[in-house]
């Protein structure tokens, strides 16, 4: 008796499969896709390994594995005697992601792409994504250092040296506990030190068990973000201002109300003002970007109104290390008596931003709960980071390191100053710079401001708009919100130079 000839039970015309890649994976993803869309239904019959193979001129062994792998994940199964079927499987919705890349055609229905477009389009006008989309940040720069990129120290300083030797000698015999799941709240010994260096550096009376370690500062201040706003609820920022903490902010769905400042640092008059105001963010030591420092009467003042309003200070002493007279400021958490201030450090500035590690110090009523969250977000830091960080405290490099960079950045600045054009019509001077990484520099208007920075990048100079910095919203005239922000710490004396000599001719012409 002759045999009866096999048919396909479906079509394969569209499985386009790349000769140069791995076939069985893309059969497997072919056959699969065509389950989810419902090109194959529940119960459909699948040729035999054998006549699949000839029918797309495979070996019999790919098209063995595409079905194991099939077979593994649900999508068919095998009855004994009478081949293999797709599963029986409940009916699948039409909105399967369109956005996988398989190499091959997908043959999704307009009526599929439609509803996926429209899905996607009502998530992304949701609240959460409209915030994300006001308030992201930019784009970094990106390359190497160039003057006068702010927010970058002297890193091309920093002992790699003796960071490699500490980070072998850890890696080379780890202990086991320090390979699980650590402290959320960050390595003991680091806290530890930590506390040690701020009481001696800036008279901070707190203790390890008081610190939080942190992604870097922007964590530190997400932080604060989620635990300490409820949507609708008021921020108050400096105005201008670091946009980063104010984006942050706002991500939760709170207000973010700027008050100003003046050459003694927030005006507190303006943020008494402020109705419904419980949290307030400064830079009281070096204030970003105008470079003011927050005068004792105005720090009382806003310890008094975190009192009064029973609320919270967020203070961010991101570049506190760099004070070119004398030793670095007390911060306001120093004078803090009733628990009302979260203070915010960086090994950043002193190391470099790409190390990603800084802190929190905390009211003790508020240490468990950041502790929480940040173990929801993040589980706990990476160890190796941390327990480097600690040795390179303990064996006196860090110290030996922020003198060598306060150093640096004092011959940096001095370059910048003794360079500096004073003859630039609406470019105002130099102002002394006794503390930070970066200047402001006033300019007259708008318009001359962008003009300038406009010159600069045309012979490779990097300059900041003040402008920038101002919130949206701001009433200030925007002619008064004009300027420059100069960071000097990237590059070297000579670099400096060669920038202000290219800046000097751009602005001539």
């Amino acid at each position: 008796m002759s045999e009866r000839p096999f048919t396909l039970p479906f079509d394969p015309t569209g499985i386009v499969l790349d000769r140069r890649q791995g076939l069985s994976r893309q059969l497997y993803q072919a056959l699969r896709m065509r389950v989810l869309d419902g090109r194959l239904s529940s119960g459909t019959r699948l040729p035999a390994s054998r006549d699949m193979a000839a029918a797309l001129a495979l070996s019999r062994n790919s098209v063995v594995r595409a079905y194991d792998q099939l077979y593994a994940e649900g999508f068919i199964e095998s009855r004994v005697g009478d081949g293999t079927y797709v599963s029986q499987l409940p009916k699948l919705s039409t909105k399967v992601s369109t956005g996988l890349s398989l190499g091959f055609s997908t043959g999704l229905s307009t009526k599929t792409a439609e509803s996926t477009e429209v899905l996607s389009s009502k998530l992304i006008h949701s609240g959460p994504f409209i915030r994300l989309e006001n308030n992201h940040l930019p784009e970094p720069k990106s390359g190497p250092p160039r003057a006068f990129r702010v927010g970058l120290p002297a890193f091309d300083l920093f002992p790699f040296d003796v960071w490699a030797k500490l980070q072998a000698g850890f890696w080379r015999n780890p202990g086991a506990a320090a390979l699980g799941y650590g402290d959320p709240a960050g390595e003991p010994q680091l806290r530890e030190l930590i506390a040690t260096y701020l009481r001696r550096s800036r008279g901070l009376s707190c203790t390890g068990e008081q610190i939080v370690i942190t992604s870097g500062a922007q964590q530190a201040i997400s932080l604060c973000a989620q635990l300490l706003l409820e949507p609708g609820e008021v921020v108050a920022v400096e105005n201008p201002g670091y946009r980063a903490a104010g984006n942050a902010f706002a991500l939760t769905g709170a207000k973010v109300q700027g008050v100003g400042v003046d050459h003694e640092g927030l005006d507190c008059t303006a943020l008494n003002a402020v109705e419904h105001c419980r949290l307030s963010y400064v830079t009281p030591s070096h204030q970003y970007p105008t470079g003011v420092t927050m005068s004792l009467a105005r720090r009382l003042e806003l310890l008094a109104w975190a009192e009064r309003r029973d609320g919270w200070i967020i203070e961010d002493d991101y570049d506190g290390e760099y004070r070119y007279s004398g030793d670095p400021l007390a911060p306001l958490a120093a004078l803090d008596r009733a628990g009302r201030v979260l203070y915010v450090g960086t090994f950043g500035k002193i190391a470099f931003p790409a190390l990603r590690l800084g802190y929190l110090v905390l009211p003790r009523q508020l240490v468990q709960a950041f502790s929480r969250c940040r173990a929801l977000a993040v589980r706990h830091s990476e160890v190796g980071t941390q327990a480097v960080m600690a040795q390179f405290m303990a064996q006196g490099h860090f110290q030996r390191h922020i003198r060598r960079m306060r150093r640096a950045a004092l011959n940096r600045r001095n370059a910048l100053k003794a360079g500096w054009a004073v003859d630039v019509p609406g470019l105002g001077p130099m102002p002394e710079v006794s503390a930070g990484l970066h200047v402001k520099v006033d300019v007259e208007s708008f318009a001359r401001e962008q003009e300038l920075i406009a010159r600069a990048e045309t012979v490779g100079v990097e300059l900041n708009a003040l402008s920038d910095y101002w919130l949206p919203d701001s009433l200030t005239p925007v002619d008064k919100r004009a300027g420059l922000v100069l960071g000097f710490a990237a590059v070297d004396e000579a670099a400096i130079a060669d920038a202000l000599a290219r800046l000097h001719r751009a602005w001539r012409e």
